[in-house]
């Protein structure tokens, strides 16, 4: 191994040895306490040390990294206390996530490195986000993800580095190629000579390097970062090295060929630097004796106070309120102002003008972006052709494509640019084109944006809004009613007005929020209902139903479209006193106006345009059952559509939605 020290000073070889053999000597007492059944579970990068370490020495501390299982140096090379780093792989609540995640499937904002998920893949778009954040405020950065030679096999690989490339953005991909992915060989999982090739299909360069030599890593990843600082371009680095011990250590390496270890053991990073160091006369045998032998001190008091943690203290309160960033985190401008129900069915005062539900959320959408210059919106065809259903219309204009920008057809990597921008204090608001394209972007939301404010207490200050519903003969891709999908994911708010004033109150209210907030809008309520909306820039609070209207012998709970079908039924069937409740937010749920609800007329229908089975309505069937058994008169019912696809055909869609039994429910819950 050839190592080139150019005109790195002596001193700053011992730093670079020093963080190379941090970690080493870590993980080989890490190996002796998951052998004791101290730790659970370890997944080694023995043998891959140069690479963490060189990459992360090679960036500015302020500089994000997005690591995988096996990069333990880029969190020691950040001056992690290793004892907090036991806390949090023992899963005690002193760690960095507060026992909720374990070894290294969390971040750290301090630090500059954000949490790993299982699926690998998600991790490569959020260096987007973050590199896109750089780019807007011309700060002279750079963001770095790695990946393994399995990863580049994802479709997420393709659509960050895609977007990273159309974009122009500043990102280092590092692809550490060890040879296997678990147990799958290379050449099992790509054909191209080497991984460093895909880099052209992108329009970006790439290099491959020997991922075992520090100094190699460290001088091109110094390098490239320059070169992506100046041209604001993206590159492409492929190491190759090798894992010298299992996926994770259950798993074994039955399946290697004995001689590669015997052929990579003599690649040793470490015994390779050390061997350098000796010949260049930067440091002795004892002086290496002497840190290996501080190091190994080091560990172990650090280690005492590891185990001295606290055992955990079970807070369920506590565990709950830890699901969402609290809203005190969202910058909220002096001029908001938040409109009850009252004030917008009364107060003659406020100045409103009649528009349409579509016009609504573009004036909110507009003041938003007026408010936040920090606000970014993302999504197909969204710039100069104004979106699928031209609500950004005009918006290019007035606030520049930087801005407002078109996207690639890669959901999930607009959804992970969005996460990305967040970590570095952005707003972001992605239109997914309609609700159907969400299922390409779903383990962004459910397993990235929801769950990160739990994991590491980060937050996702996120909006996607979501065009749903039928009724407009669109078929079985376009027609999807798919908000139940996400009720049941903690972390999550799902907002789904009927009305164009809560249309406009609720997405000023989901920008402004720092969770992750899924709007929903209904296709078919576009251009077809319309009504008085305040022109202030206001908030309607998420959480809290709406009482449409007052009744005695019938409560309907519903939202969206099924406001209106309720409403028109209603007025057509004057006979029946129908009460009316729209829920307006599906998660959270409003809780207490259900009960209200329940209470007014002890009968009650759910309604929804989606599905039956598993719909919303059938969480609230339960919750009132549980809750309010003694306030009914009659089964909670409910009214759906068919448990089929969406049809295309216009007198196939009408049976399949649920107005087609709207009557026959209510006759059915009056006359029990």
């Amino acid at each position: 191994m050839i190592f080139d020290r150019k005109d790195i000073a002596n001193d700053q070889l011992v730093h670079i040895y020093r963080n190379l053999l941090w970690p080493r000597l870590v993980e080989e007492k890490m190996l002796v306490l998951l052998r004791q059944g101290k730790i659970s579970k370890w997944f080694s990068g023995i043998g891959q040390e140069a690479i963490s370490v060189g990459a992360t020495l090679a960036l500015q501390e302020d500089e994000w990294i997005m690591p995988l299982h096996r990069n333990l140096g880029v969190f020691t090379s950040r001056n992690m206390p290793l004892s907090k780093l036991f806390m949090q792989w023992q899963g005690a609540q002193e760690g960095y996530s507060k026992g909720r995640e374990r070894s290294f499937h969390f971040g750290n904002k301090e630090h500059h490195i954000c949490g790993m998920i299982s699926h690998l893949g998600p991790q490569l778009a959020i260096a987007d986000g973050v590199a896109l954040a750089y780019k807007l405020r011309k700060e002279k950065k750079v963001s770095l993800a790695f990946t393994g030679d399995g990863g580049t096999s994802e479709g997420d690989f393709h659509e960050a580095l895609n977007t990273a490339a159309v974009w122009d953005l500043p990102v280092i991909f590092v692809i550490e190629n060890n040879g296997y992915g678990l147990s799958t060989p290379v050449n099992e999982q790509y054909r191209c000579i080497s991984l460093v090739d895909k880099a052209k299909g992108y329009g970006m360069d790439g290099v491959q390097i020997d991922g075992n030599n520090v100094l190699a890593v460290y001088d091109t990843i110094k390098g490239v970062r320059e070169y992506c600082i100046k041209n604001q371009k993206p590159y492409l680095i492929e190491c190759l090295t090798f894992r010298m011990r299992g996926h994770e250590e259950a798993s074994g390496t039955k399946y290697v060929p004995q001689d590669l270890f015997k052929l990579w053991e003599m690649k040793d990073p470490i015994r390779n630097y050390e061997a350098f160091l000796l010949t260049e006369n930067v440091l002795t045998t004892e002086q290496l004796e002497e840190i290996k032998n501080e190091f190994k001190e080091k560990i172990d008091s650090e280690l005492a106070i590891g185990f001295a943690a606290k055992p955990v203290q079970v807070n369920t309160e506590e565990e709950l309120e830890d699901v969402y960033a609290p809203s005190s985190i969202a910058y909220r401008p002096s001029s908001i102002r938040v409109i009850d129900n009252s004030q917008l069915n009364s107060n003659p005062g406020l100045p409103a003008k009649e528009v349409r539900l579509i016009d609504a959320i573009k004036e909110g959408l507009y003041q938003s972006m007026q408010q936040h210059s920090h606000l970014i919106l993302m999504g197909q065809d969204i710039a100069e052709y104004g979106g699928a259903f031209k609500i950004t219309e005009g918006f290019v204009s007035e606030f520049g494509k930087q801005r407002v920008r078109n996207t690639p057809l890669c959901e999930s990597a607009i959804v992970g640019t969005a996460l990305g921008l967040s970590l570095e204090g952005y707003k972001s608001m992605m239109e997914m084109q309609f609700a159907d394209f969400v299922t390409v972007g779903f383990n962004q939301i459910i397993n990235n944006l929801a769950k990160i404010h739990y994991r590491w207490g980060q937050n996702a200050d996120v909006v996607i809004r979501m065009p749903t519903g039928g009724g407009v003969g669109a078929g079985p891709f376009h027609s999807q009613s798919n908000e139940a999908w996400f009720v049941k994911t903690p972390g999550l708010k799902v907002v789904y007005p009927s009305t164009p004033a809560d249309a406009k109150g609720l997405l000023i209210a989901a920008i402004n929020d720092p969770n992750p907030v899924l709007f929903f809008e209904h296709k078919a309520l576009y251009r077809s209902v319309s009504g008085q909306v305040p022109t202030d820039y206001y908030e309607i609070e998420i959480g809290k139903a709406r009482h449409v209207r007052e009744g005695d012998e019938v409560s309907v709970i519903t939202y969206g479209s099924g406001v209106h079908w309720a409403e028109d039924y209603a007025a057509e069937h004057p006979e029946i006193s129908i009460d009316i409740l729209d829920l307006r937010t599906l998660l959270p749920l409003d809780y207490f106006a259900i009960r209200e609800a329940v209470q007014r007329t002890g009968r009650v229908l759910l309604l929804h345009e989606d599905t039956l089975t598993g719909g919303v309505g059938g969480e609230i069937a339960a919750w009132i059952a549980e809750h309010c058994f003694h306030l009914l008169d009659a089964p909670v019912m409910r009214c759906a559509s068919l448990d089929t696809p969406v049809p295309f055909n216009t007198e196939l869609e009408n049976n399949f939605l649920a107005k087609a039994r709207l009557h026959e429910s209510v006759q059915k819950l009056i006359s029990y």
